[in-house]
């Protein structure tokens, strides 16, 4: 999402590249507004209505939520971004405080400690291991067609064959990590041949402008964007099964030990003391 805006959308609205990164954060907040919102009080009505109902539905709003922007066009209304994005953080926070919960709740007192231990190993892993994931799944979906039409974008601006050739066979990450860091990318790809300082003025404006490399990466990015949101979208949905699924929020029981007869033995709180 935040690749889709700096890259593409602030620029065709008039953002300077060097500025889309603050204007990207700002644009997100309903996703953050709506996960602050959400986690408290979902994780209030599962104390008292049982986790399973709110913790399934928000993997399926998720879900939904997906699906939503993957039908948004490329230069979408802010109005409806807005409420998909914010219906992704009511989503996420509707599944994180009752999941948690009932997790929490499944585990006897003295092993809570461990238990919250694995389920924020869990959490963290699943976070950095998505990142990979998804940005694999973005550059798939853009190595299929972004090196043709880069290379047909750059040589019909006046940009030398060879030069369009070996930008258009440079990774599709390089594009998408300058746009990330507030750099145009265009000019970051063309000024290390020199390329870009040949061209005469009025090539060089087009070139490094707002419109083209938004223009130009909207079709091979909208083929990522589908790629990544489907798939994200399935994850949800199985989430939402094995959610329901789930087993009763009953805390586990530690045997207690016993002694040689078979009795059950307790620690005398009073030596122990």
């Amino acid at each position: 999402l935040i690749i889709w805006l700096q890259g593409i959308w602030l620029p065709l609205h008039g953002y300077d590249y060097g500025d889309t990164p603050l204007w990207a954060g700002i644009f997100m907040l309903p996703l953050t507004a709506g996960f602050l919102a959400a986690g408290p009080v979902s994780g209030y009505l599962s104390d008292r209505l049982g986790s399973r109902g709110l913790a399934t539905g928000g993997a399926v709003l998720f879900g939904a939520s997906f699906l939503g922007l993957m039908l948004l066009p490329i230069d979408f209304g802010y109005g409806v971004f807005a409420v998909l994005i914010a219906v992704n953080g009511i989503a996420s926070g509707m599944f994180a405080s009752p999941n948690s919960s009932a997790i929490m709740g499944s585990v006897p007192a003295e092993l809570r400690g461990v238990a919250s231990g694995m389920r924020a190993t869990f959490q963290n892993s699943g976070t950095a291991v998505s990142i990979g994931v998804f940005f694999s799944l973005m550059i798939a979906g853009l190595a299929s067609r972004l090196p043709h039409t880069l290379t047909a974008g750059l040589h019909q601006q006046g940009v030398p064959a060879q030069v369009a050739a070996q930008v258009g066979d440079l990774p599709p990450v390089s594009s998408l990590f300058a746009a990330q860091l507030g750099v145009n990318p265009i000019r970051h790809l063309l000024e290390p041949s020199g390329a870009l300082a040949r061209l005469t003025p009025a090539q060089q404006q087009a070139l490094t402008g707002r419109e083209f490399f938004p223009n130009l990466i909207s079709g091979p990015f909208h083929s990522g964007l589908v790629i990544v949101f489907a798939f994200g979208a399935t994850l949800a949905f199985l989430a939402a099964i094995a959610s329901l699924l789930r087993g009763a929020n009953t805390p586990a029981r530690v045997p207690e030990p016993r002694g040689a007869d078979g009795a059950t033995t307790r620690p005398d709180r009073r030596t122990s003391a």
